[in-house]
C-alpha cells in the first residue's frame, strides 16, 4: 500500500489532463458545509452521467433527488431507525462477502483502522461508531442528497452498469467544484424510503449518494486523501508492449495531440 496521498494534483499523481485532476481529487466527503447547491447544477451534473455506458443501452439507473424539507424528512426518519430499530432492518443485497480473503480482509481493517483512528474512535466503542454512521442519514450536512436504485428483475451486468453511472455523477459533481459521498449504507433502511419517495416495488434501494462542497479543504482547495490506495503493479499485469519504442509511446498521447 502506498502512504496516504494528497488529493488533486499532488496526490501522488502526476495529472496529464483535466480529468486526471478531477479523479485524483475526487474523495469521500464527510463533512460538508451548508451552501446551497441548486436544481440546476444537479440536473447538469445527471445530464452529463446518464452517458455512462450500459449494456445494449438499457440504462439501469433511477436516482430520487432531495433537498430542504423533503432532504429532511427522509433524513430524520431514517435517523430514528437506526437510533431504535435498526436491527430489524437489512439490506436486499450483500455488499461485502461473508469471508473475505486477502488482501481484501487486510484493506477492510486499514480502513476501519484509518478511518476511526481520525475520528478519535476506538473501533471497540461501538456506540461511537453508531453515532458516526448515524451522520449518513443527514447526509454528512450535504444540501442535496441522491437515493440511486435498481430494477430488481436486472442481472449483476447492470451492477456493473449502474456502477459507471455512480462514478460519472462523482466526478460531474467534482467538475463543477463539489465533493459527494457515496452511502452503501441506505440501502438497509429500504422500507422506511420506499413509502417516502414511493418507490416502486421492483425498484431495489442500491445506494444513497451526498453532493455539496467540502467544510474543510485547504486554501489551494486540496484536502488530505486519509485511504491509500494500492500501487498499478499490485493490480495491473502488462503484455506486449516491450514491442512498442518510446517515442512510438510518446506519440500516441492524446492529450498532447496537434490540433488544427
Amino acid at each position: 500500500m502506498s502512504a496516504p496521498e494528497e488529493a488533486m494534483t499532488g496526490a501522488g499523481v502526476t495529472a496529464q489532463s483535466g480529468i486526471d485532476e478531477i479523479i485524483a481529487g475526487r474523495f469521500a466527503c464527510r463533512d460538508f458545509s451548508d451552501a446551497p447547491v441548486g436544481r440546476g447544477t444537479i440536473e447538469q451534473i445527471l445530464r452529463v452521467a446518464r452517458f455512462a455506458p450500459s449494456g445494449a443501452n438499457i440504462q439501469p439507473w433511477r436516482v430520487y433527488v432531495l433537498a430542504g424539507a423533503a432532504k429532511d424528512k427522509v433524513s430524520a426518519a431514517l435517523r430514528e431507525a437506526h437510533e431504535t430499530a435498526r436491527d430489524e432492518h437489512v439490506s436486499e443485497y450483500s455488499y461485502y462477502a461473508s469471508d473475505l480473503p486477502a488482501p481484501y480482509l487486510q484493506r477492510r481493517q486499514e480502513f476501519g483502522r484509518l478511518f476511526y483512528g481520525s475520528l478519535g474512535i476506538a473501533q471497540t466503542d461501538i456506540e461511537a461508531r453508531s453515532g458516526q454512521t448515524a451522520k449518513n442519514y443527514a447526509f454528512f450536512g450535504a444540501p442535496v442528497g441522491l437515493i440511486v436504485t435498481i430494477d430488481r428483475r436486472l442481472q449483476v451486468g447492470s451492477w456493473l452498469d449502474l456502477g459507471m453511472f455512480v462514478q460519472n455523477v462523482l466526478l460531474a459533481a467534482a467538475g463543477h467544484g463539489l465533493q459527494s459521498c457515496p452511502q452503501e449504507t441506505f440501502s438497509k433502511y429500504h422500507r422506511i424510503l420506499r413509502p417516502l419517495l414511493s418507490i416502486p416495488a421492483e425498484q431495489m434501494v442500491v445506494c444513497g449518494i451526498s453532493i455539496g462542497r467540502a467544510r474543510d479543504v485547504a486554501k489551494d482547495g486540496t484536502k488530505r486523501r486519509l485511504m491509500p490506495r494500492a500501487d498499478v503493479a499490485e493490480f495491473a499485469s502488462f503484455a506486449g508492449f516491450e514491442e512498442q519504442s518510446a517515442t512510438q509511446m510518446e506519440r500516441t498521447r492524446p492529450w498532447e495531440a496537434e490540433t488544427s
